[in-house]
């Protein structure tokens, strides 16, 4: 049975942050960057060189090398979330160009999972179905690959995160070899077969979900969130495209999340989740659509505000809660102690944790994963924030696959029985578990910063580009020739070390 607390997270989040309102003075940029991967000290760079090659681990030893499965959480081996497979199918590439893995294993292992979710039902069936109409179920069952619950949703932003890996597979393994052509024709194959326009109950917006029981999900995909890669990839299919008036009605709310939090004045959404998703696979530095031309910045810029104001908030820490500063922060959606009241404090269990303008919801618990997975947009600050936590708590908060999911210093009762986590005493609550979902923007987005090597591959994907243009983005590098396929993605097939992203 999945458990109850890790059920509907989108639904919830999105719906809580139509509630932003307007607000703000003039914008405040954050500081420059301070420099790549080369410019940090040795000591440094050995623990994002270790953090990164254990965040890989998690995946490759984690996931059903017969199916690709990727499990939502583990070790406790849970059930398949589709959301961390297309983390995987991207960790693979990593992998191979840092040397973890060969080539062969990760084309073996691409292969195994792509040749599933070909394969795999697609039916309007309560039990008998991995997906319909070219969606996946958020959840799948890790034995067989069916839908895991009957309440569990067939999910577009899941599917969507699912594509990115697909995608990303598609573009990346480029060789005139069996399997790597038998690797673009299914990956072109699961892309192309999404229905799109069918998840378009209440046109031009695009639907949450579906279940057969209940039919679509009363809510769609509207405002600033992890949105923006779900219509990037709906406007760029071939074969089921949505209208471009779909990107403009998802951007139609932005008014009531623009403004200033915490000295930055930026599009909120308050879980860094949302800032991390899309960018994971796409790099928009230097493009802009419609809305970003008439606010003079680009979404990675804002995503770097977002950044310097989480910290921020930490910092001010407006809560009270043990261990916040300039060093330990993050909110994003993560594991918790648990539904308790403790005095005046209401602690959660797994739950969308953020702060923004009119919308926080934290309870002093700290995901590694929201600054982690910031650390192509403002590393100046992430890699001194992972080094101050791994040294403070790395004994209880960081093992063999990296940072645990999260940890809450203000969390003492020992009593209290958590789902996930313990108490440890003297620090508070520890997660036992790494969540997918979560170590997938850490591993992306050190690759990102360290060699843009997700970014580069996915600038040569016909279908990200199309749909980027089809949504009215223009400049930088979508304006330029489309790069020839190499030799592996960078055209060497290994990463040189400390190799810059820009």
């Amino acid at each position: 049975m999945i458990p109850s607390w890790r059920r509907n997270l989108y639904v919830v989040a999105a719906i809580a942050l139509l509630t932003l309102v307007v607000g703000g003075p003039a914008p405040v940029v954050a500081k420059e960057a301070a420099g790549s991967y080369a410019d940090l000290a040795p000591a440094q760079q050995a623990m994002v060189d270790d953090l990164e090659h254990r965040s890989f681990d998690w995946f490759w030893q984690g996931t059903d090398p017969r199916t690709g499965l990727v499990p939502d959480s583990w070790p406790n081996h849970s059930f398949s979330s589709i959301a961390a497979t297309g983390f995987g199918l991207t960790a693979y590439g990593i992998g191979a160009e840092r040397g973890y893995i060969s080539r062969a294993q990760a084309v073996e292992r691409t292969l195994a999972t792509l040749r599933f979710f070909a394969d795999a039902p697609q039916n309007a069936s309560e039990d008998d179905a991995s997906g319909y109409r070219g969606f996946f179920y958020h959840f799948l069952d890790m034995r067989n690959g069916r839908r895991a619950a009957r309440y569990v949703e067939l999910s577009s932003v899941d599917t969507t995160l699912l594509l990115g890996g697909v995608l990303f597979a598609q573009s990346y393994y480029d060789r005139d070899t069996a399997p790597e052509r038998e690797i673009r024709r299914l990956a072109d194959r699961i892309y192309r077969r999404v229905d799109w326009p069918w998840m378009q109950p209440r046109k031009p917006l695009i639907g949450m979900g579906w279940t057969p029981g209940g039919q679509f999900i009363p809510s769609d995909w509207k405002g600033y969130n992890e949105g923006m890669l779900v219509y990037i990839l709906a406007l760029g299919s071939p074969t089921h495209p949505v209208s471009p008036a779909a990107w403009k009605a998802w951007l139609s709310s932005n008014h009531l999340y623009w403004g200033a939090f915490e000295g930055q004045t930026f599009l909120n959404f308050a879980p860094l989740f949302g800032h991390q998703f899309s960018q994971s696979w796409i790099d928009f530095r230097g493009i802009r659509d419609d809305w970003s031309r008439q606010h003079g910045l680009d979404y990675f810029e804002n995503s770097r505000r977002a950044t310097y104001a989480q910290r921020s908030y930490a910092i001010a820490d407006p809560g009270g809660w043990t261990g916040y500063g300039a060093d330990v922060w993050g909110l994003t959606a993560c594991d918790g102690p648990g539904d308790y009241v403790v005095g005046a404090r209401h602690y959660y269990g797994y739950t969308a944790r953020g702060a923004g303008l009119a919308d926080t919801v934290d309870d002093g618990t700290i995901a590694p994963t929201a600054a982690g997975g910031s650390i192509a947009f403002a590393p100046e600050i992430v890699v001194p924030a992972l080094a101050a936590m791994k040294q403070r708590y790395g004994k209880y908060i960081y093992d063999r696959y990296g940072f645990v999911d999260a940890f809450n210093p203000s969390f003492h009762d020992a009593q209290a029985k958590s789902g996930t986590g313990h108490v440890v005493p003297g620090l508070g609550w520890v997660d036992t578990v790494h969540l997918g979902i979560d170590q997938g923007p850490i591993l992306l987005m050190i690759e990102n910063w360290r060699s843009g090597l997700v970014w580069q591959v996915m600038r040569r994907n016909p279908y990200i580009r199309a749909g980027l243009q089809r949504a009215g983005f223009r400049g930088g590098w979508l304006d330029a020739q489309v790069p020839a396929p190499g030799r592996g993605a960078l055209g060497a097939g290994r990463i040189p070390a400390g190799a810059p992203a820009r």
